[in-house]
């Protein structure tokens, strides 16, 4: 079962982004779709198919909207780098 979720907004919400109404639904979703993957809260496919892009997609748009694609704690890229220094020549 599919739902929906209403948000009002004025013209003036629209002046401000430089969107369409079209544009400004399909970034509100983006958006939506972006805060619960990088809480936690969706896996990259759900929030993936919340936004309705292909997952490929979703994974290269993180960047635009500032959404870290790794999280990592401070440790685990240590760990990470000084792994891959004793791997690499």
């Amino acid at each position: 079962m599919k739902r929906s979720v209403t948000i009002e907004y004025g013209d003036d919400v629209l002046l401000a982004l430089g969107l369409t109404p079209e544009e400004f639904s399909e970034e509100a979703r983006m958006f939506v779709a972006f805060k619960l993957h990088e809480t936690g809260r969706l896996s990259t496919g759900a929030a993936a198919e919340l936004a309705g892009v292909p997952k490929p997609s979703f994974l290269m748009k993180l960047a635009d909207y500032g959404v870290d694609m790794f999280d990592l704690s401070a440790e685990e890229l240590r760990r990470d780098l000084s792994t891959a220094r004793h791997h690499c020549p």
